[in-house]
């Protein structure tokens, strides 16, 4: 996993709930790489398990929650370092539909080794997109905040709902309906 989903992650911890809160869940996790990452570096994503999941210990926050709050943030960095690929469409709906076909090709180009999720439509309309996500890391919750930031940034709204086909989360339905 890129070293900027780390950076961003414990940037985040530490807004929202202090540099104690790193340091504790750093410590607690015992990682590898002892929490020392760059965000050019690439990370097993073992030891985003292990954050997250000693973070939801400490909050009382589910993991899904974790991740949904972290997309809300995620999303900034996307507007700040990515905006050049945002500017390239006229709307959300366009944007999303284009997230395999435009926007994973551009982000294997600035990181080769990147694994992303994979994104694929199943029907599409001018205000629905339904869209099957699959990842063996099942972060779905994160996904859907960025499906979420995405109407935001575009300044529309959107209802978007999600069906877990496969109880881990590996495998989820995304429906969603662009408000007029």
């Amino acid at each position: 996993m890129k070293g900027i989903v780390f950076t961003e992650f414990l940037e985040l911890v530490e807004a929202k709930f202090g540099l104690e809160t790193v340091d504790e869940i750093i410590e607690k996790s015992n990682l590898p790489s002892k929490g020392a990452y760059t965000s050019i570096g690439t990370y097993d994503f073992s030891e985003m398990i292990a954050l997250i999941s000693n973070l939801s210990e400490k909050t009382n926050l589910t993991i899904d929650e974790l991740l949904y709050v972290y997309s809300l943030h995620f999303f900034s960095v996307l507007e700040r370092d990515y905006s050049m690929i945002l500017k390239t469409y006229k709307n959300p709906m366009e944007l999303l539909s284009s997230v395999e076909s435009h926007i994973h090709v551009e982000v294997r180009k600035i990181y080769p080794d990147a694994e992303l999720p994979r994104f694929e439509i199943k029907n599409q309309t001018k205000n629905k997109l339904e869209l099957i996500y699959y990842s063996s890391r099942s972060m779905y919750a994160f996904a859907h905040g960025l499906i979420e930031k995405t109407f935001e940034h575009y300044g529309t709204s959107a209802s978007v709902s999600y069906q877990k086909i496969k109880e881990d989360g590996s495998e989820v339905k995304f429906v969603i309906l662009e408000n007029e």
